[in-house]
């Protein structure tokens, strides 16, 4: 009986090491609780001792840490378009000196354009970015094929410009406003105003124009400046700089979304994301200084919530494919307003702010023969996520329906900008109906390839992916017309080549 008994004890003693891993066995789960009495809880926060109800200050500290982790890995799919737009006027300012109030940055080369996130590699990009809390400002937009809008800092469109705008391509005069200012004192015959959520707006241009022309009678006629005393602005071009909009990882993260939260007002859809970033260390109107453990627990809330918001990215559970039968997703499953009568469009907005930058009426709400549509897909036609490693066609059909143009970029997983294959020209990355060496079939059709290896004799329309970068691309419509919308036209999956 005696060896009995230490035989027991030496075996209980071997399996309970410590006290917490004896309370493990004898554990229930979390949805078995009754959270009462004497009770042993398996959590997620570990091991939690109800003792008359109530526990001790190790597990408060483990749960507080579990509920902070929780809160920023939300947090961090809540703020994704707020601080993408902040990390691209920070490094654009930096790279391009467009930090000065009227400066533009002209973005035309591959090089250039390889730091905005899923940049459109087909025609000229033209960016500013103005503080309101200045004052408003006034633009006297030229007529044109122009596509553009003014944003602000939550990347939705204030109003839209050129073909989209109210001006539809013939010029106007608008005028600005910040959220604290009152746009009816500014109110004309003839002139637009409208007012900004935030202080901080940016301003984007694409010439549409296919001659090249137009680009220098643009500059010479847009002007912009503080309401009744516009100027010629200043355009910033031939940099040919590398540079990243890409939102920064880890503690750098929370440091842009709380110096922009120290910038603008908080609107009142915002104010419980003010409550959950507190406890973190981020509140309006102090000093980011997160403590060790704040500064553990953003650290991993970051990563936590890119893998939740890539997760979003590449599987879109709130929409369906938009051909039935194909991987094929189109872009924006949100409202212009990024929120309906009922909810804020977390999911969805995320979803195309972690991909891509920038929304505008005409992107969001494309009509036939209007706007831009975009098309995405990250898997082959046997529901495989695309590799870096293999080969791929695509197979475009013939008579595109566009009023304008088609193209195709690839873009990289990692960094969502144009790929770096090792490529310097634009052809490398993205290729459409205006590419001058694509190779088109008899029937007007247009096979694109896509991985290491290109097939002899086809390298014009070759897409080459290195190493293990993720990739996908962006099909584009400019103008999309009644065939994209009625679904008369479609695109087949990536065929992997083997």
């Amino acid at each position: 009986m005696t060896r009995m008994i230490t035989t027991a004890t030496l075996t209980a003693a071997f399996l309970c090491t410590t006290a917490l891993s004896c309370l493990a066995q004898d554990a229930i789960p979390l949805d078995q609780a009754t959270l009462s009495g004497d009770e042993v809880i398996d959590t997620p926060a570990g091991t939690i001792e109800l003792q008359d109800s109530y526990f001790d200050e190790d597990a408060s500290q483990r749960l507080f840490d579990a509920m902070d982790l929780q809160r920023a890995a939300q947090a961090y799919i809540w703020s994704t378009p707020l601080v993408s737009t902040t990390t691209w006027r920070d490094s654009q300012g930096a790279a391009y000196g467009t930090d000065e109030p009227g400066a533009f940055a002209v973005l035309e080369s591959l090089k250039e354009k390889r730091g905005i996130v899923t940049a459109n590699l087909t025609t000229p990009y033209i960016f500013n970015f103005t503080d309101l809390s200045d004052g408003p400002i006034q633009i006297d937009y030229p007529a044109g094929q122009t596509a553009g809008g003014v944003l602000d800092m939550w990347m939705r469109p204030v109003f839209d410009l050129g073909l989209t705008g109210p001006d539809k391509g013939e010029g106007a005069t608008y005028i600005v406003v910040g959220p604290e200012d009152d746009p009816t004192q500014y109110q004309a015959d003839g002139i637009y105003v409208y007012q900004s959520a935030t202080n901080n707006v940016l301003v984007g241009i694409r010439i549409i124009d296919p001659d090249p022309a137009y680009y220098d009678t643009y500059v010479s006629q847009y002007k912009m400046g503080p309401v009744g005393s516009t100027t010629t602005s200043t355009f910033v071009n031939g940099k040919d700089v590398e540079w990243s909009a890409t939102s920064p990882r880890g503690l750098a993260y929370w440091q842009k979304l709380a110096g922009i939260v120290n910038e603008e007002p908080v609107r009142e859809i915002d104010k419980p994301w003010m409550a959950m970033l507190a406890p973190l260390g981020i509140v309006k109107g102090e000093e980011f200084a997160p403590d060790e453990r704040q500064q553990k627990i953003l650290i991993e809330g970051a990563a936590l919530g890119e893998l939740m918001t890539r997760n979003l990215q590449v599987n879109p559970r709130y929409t369906d494919v938009w051909w039935e039968g194909t991987s094929w997703y189109k872009s924006f499953d949100f409202t212009v307003e990024q929120e309906t009568d009922t909810m804020q469009q977390i999911d969805e907005r995320a979803t195309w702010f972690y991909e891509a930058v920038a929304s505008t009426k005409g992107m969001v709400n494309p009509q036939p023969g209007e706007g831009q549509v975009y098309m995405t897909s990250k898997r082959d036609q046997n529901g495989d996520m695309l590799r870096a490693d293999r080969n791929y066609k695509l197979h475009v059909p013939a008579d595109v329906p566009v009023g304008q143009f088609w193209s195709v970029t690839l873009y990289s997983e990692e960094t969502r900008r144009p790929y770096d294959n090792g490529g310097t020209e634009i052809a490398d990355v993205t290729k459409g109906s205006r590419t001058e060496s694509l190779q088109v079939n008899e029937d007007g059709s247009v096979d694109l390839f896509f991985g290491p290896d290109a097939p002899a004799g086809m390298e014009s329309n070759h897409f080459k992916t290195v190493g293990d970068d993720g990739w996908f691309i962006y099909f584009r419509l400019y103008a999309p017309l009644e065939p994209f919308f009625d679904k008369s036209f479609t695109l087949d999956d990536f065929q992997l080549v083997e």
